[in-house]
């Protein structure tokens, strides 16, 4: 349509005139323009063209005008709204229509006119927040990366699981997976209830060579999608091969990077781009794949930051949670060891560091790039001292890549030798909504776990709202989709520890040596991360209670020779044929100060405490393969 404007002006599409002496204005308007394409043209309003259109100059001093081919003219908020309302995405279109509602429209000129007042001030403040760059922010380079980097993070936790899949989970090993899915199948009929319980691959083949299979697999996919080939179909699969081991896994897969890696891993197959060799893929990431990858960073944070202060643990509430944490880390470092010894002022100023980083500094990933940014070296920097003081598998390097969102493609630009791809095509309508469809589950259970953690919204939430969120989580809790996250919410004060001994004559005992945990005082903490020995890790938690079944199980096949399981140990002091019976001793471990260290070479002071499991023996009878052998009390030890 075209129609003529006051003074013979011809318009073809709609004019923004703005102030160009404004730098404010002239940083908005470039933003506006990436937003409605060429169907909006952007100009200063210099004085000519403010005498051809008939716009007073007071008005033109105190808003931006759009003038419309109709000869419509409108000033400050309603012509931004009415602006973007011709632009090609959606999106875009949908919330300029939401702020031309009455109500939301007058609140919008309220706030517009005071930012219109104060627009030298309101211009540093968004050069501070946004810095340099002044179109919206793209995100195909940041996808790339957190595909390649995950890639890597699945290349390390499947060749991890890899050398100890037989000892923890073979038919020889502490928890047969086929000796629980066949008695899974003893309790359950329908088959398509034992999948919802327990959704794994291994139903069809739990064999020990389906298990070491599907972590070669794993291994392939994870390079696959490492350099790029058919990112969608790779990052989907290895989902769901992780969840089969995860799903059967019990505590042995239970770690908060596990199920972490699973919630990355479904994110990723949300918005990674199809086809056999995408290269940056056709379309953006949504606003709403951006925003639910943020959400996880914060939700990982805030949960632990926020679980902290809420368990009334004495440590976190006196800042001396570090003074513990060093030495009572399940494995250790050598970092650790000297960070120990810091001054007692340094512990509790890093104590405090960690609370406010972990309660504080996740709200900046939703703020503006600058602070982005700073949230994303912050935790970045909190990740680095924690990998350099204990080991904690592959979750350091995964919570670095997962950061990766709260940046843009600008940022990565900076540190990257990156080429600008094709540009980016508008995503079809259609299959937005249905992102949007599959996702909103995701951010409806993110958000509430947030929520729940607040006493008020268990209170005052709605009935209804209760109702679908409980259906909500019972389909989603088996899928690993949401999770609660709380790293360290109470400090060990103490460090129990585990030796394992055997004997042929209940005199004279031998210990096991295992490769990473702490046993021979003196030998040094060892680096192992990103690899994370399990055993080891679980032999930490068992020494803080009661022995647990697993631990029963580690004992019987020990007293088998269960070369599986004593694969999993550094060293078999009983090479030739089992022990006849095993035992369990509890110490109280102390790391050295300083001066001891240098004086006898030790890493550790350890104390007796007593028996944690009294001598065992094999019961006799029969012993089925495969099954965990019963076991005696040994009564002339």
């Amino acid at each position: 349509m075209m129609a003529r404007i006051s003074r013979g002006v011809l318009l073809t599409r709609p004019l923004v005139l703005f102030d160009g002496d404004c730098a404010f204005c002239r940083r908005w308007a470039a933003r506006w323009r990436w937003r409605t394409g060429d169907r909006v043209r952007y100009r200063p309003g210099s004085g000519w063209r403010r005498w051809l259109l008939g716009i007073p100059k007071a008005d033109m001093r105190r808003a931006m005008q759009l003038v419309e081919p109709s000869g419509r003219v409108s000033q400050g908020a309603e012509a931004l709204f009415r602006a973007l309302a011709a632009s090609p995405r959606r999106g875009t279109r949908v919330a300029a229509r939401l702020g031309l509602m009455p109500g939301v429209l007058q609140v919008a000129q309220g706030v517009y006119a005071v930012v219109a007042r104060n627009r030298r001030q309101a211009a540093g403040v968004d050069r501070w927040l946004f810095g340099r760059a002044v179109v919206p922010h793209e995100y195909r380079w940041v996808r790339w990366a957190f595909l390649r980097l995950l890639g890597g993070t699945f290349l390390i936790a499947f060749t991890s699981l890899g050398r100890q899949v037989r000892g923890l989970y073979g038919a020889q090993g502490l928890r047969p997976v086929a000796e629980r899915l066949a008695a899974e199948r003893r309790e359950e009929a329908s088959a398509l209830a034992r999948w919802r319980r327990i959704p794994s691959l291994f139903w069809l083949d739990a064999s020990d060579a389906a298990l070491v299979r599907g972590c070669w697999k794993g291994q392939v996919l994870s390079l696959a999608l490492l350099f790029n080939v058919a990112p969608r179909f790779s990052v989907s699969t290895l989902w769901a091969l992780y969840l089969s081991y995860v799903a059967v896994g019990r505590e042995f897969l239970s770690f908060q990077w596990d199920v972490l890696l699973l919630e990355m891993g479904l994110l990723a197959a949300l918005t990674a781009p199809g086809g056999l060799r995408p290269g940056l893929g056709r379309d953006e990431p949504s606003a709403l794949d951006v925003f639910l990858f943020r959400l996880l960073v914060f939700r990982l944070y805030f949960g632990s930051g926020l679980s902290k202060l809420q368990s009334g643990d004495q440590t976190w509430r006196e800042l001396s949670a570090c003074e513990h944490y060093y030495e009572t880390a399940p494995l250790p470092t050598r970092g650790g060891w000297y960070a120990h010894h810091l001054p007692r002022r340094l512990q509790r100023a890093s104590t405090g560091a960690v609370l406010w980083l972990e309660t504080v500094v996740p709200f900046l990933a939703f703020g503006p790039r600058r602070l982005r940014q700073f949230a994303f070296w912050s935790l970045s920097g909190l990740q680095t001292a924690i990998a350099a003081t204990g080991n904690y598998g592959f979750f350091n390097v995964q919570a670095w890549v997962l950061g990766v969102w709260l940046l843009d493609d600008a940022a990565l630009r900076r540190v990257l030798p990156l080429k600008d791809g094709p540009p980016a095509q508008p995503r079809p309508w259609w299959r937005t909504g249905v992102s949007a469809l599959v996702v909103s589950p995701l951010l409806v259970l993110g958000a509430s776990e947030v929520l729940r953690r607040f006493e008020g919204w268990q209170r005052y939430r709605p009935e209804r709202v209760g109702a679908m969120l409980t259906w909500l989580e019972s389909h989603a809790r088996p899928l690993r989709s949401v999770n609660p996250y709380g790293l360290f919410s109470v400090m060990t004060v103490q460090r129990p520890e585990i030796l394992v001994e055997g004997s042929d004559d209940g005199v004279q005992w031998k210990e096991y040596s295992f490769r990473y945990k702490v046993g021979d005082p003196a030998r040094p903490p060892r680096l192992v991360a990103p690899h994370q020995p399990r055993l080891d890790w679980q032999m930490w938690f068992a020494a803080l209670g009661s022995p647990p079944g697993w631990f029963v199980a580690f004992l019987a096949r020990l007293l088998e020779g269960s070369p599986d399981v004593l694969g999993l140990l550094a060293s078999n002091p009983f090479p030739d044929r089992p022990p006849r019976m095993v035992r369990a001793v509890l110490y109280d471990y102390r790391m050295t100060d300083v001066a001891e260290r240098r004086r006898t070479g030790i890493w550790w002071r350890r104390e007796r405490l007593g028996l944690y499991v009294p001598p065992l023996s094999l019961a006799p009878g029969p012993r089925p393969r495969g099954r965990i052998p019963a076991l005696q009390w040994h009564a002339g030890a």
